[in-house]
């Protein structure tokens, strides 16, 4: 079985955000660097439905949780 290769685009519009490359672009910039101490679910800018939503996406769904995974790296550097 073959996982899905998920894109940022499609993490943000699971997130409810915008979604086009420079919305992503300017997402990272304002929330970086993110605490390397601070979860990324438990970052203080999601909402409650956007954390629940990382935390099951690491946690239980395999095919979501590489591209977590890289937006977590992209918010801390």
């Amino acid at each position: 079985m073959d996982t899905p290769f998920h894109r940022f685009s499609e993490l943000f519009d699971q997130l409810g955000l915008p979604s086009d490359e420079a919305s992503i672009r300017r997402f990272i910039a304002d929330h970086s660097p993110l605490p390397p101490a601070v979860a990324l679910a438990d970052a203080p800018f999601w909402t409650p439905a956007q954390a629940q939503l990382l935390r099951e996406a690491r946690c239980q769904d395999a095919d979501w949780a590489e591209v977590v995974d890289r937006l977590d790296v992209a918010l801390r550097r």
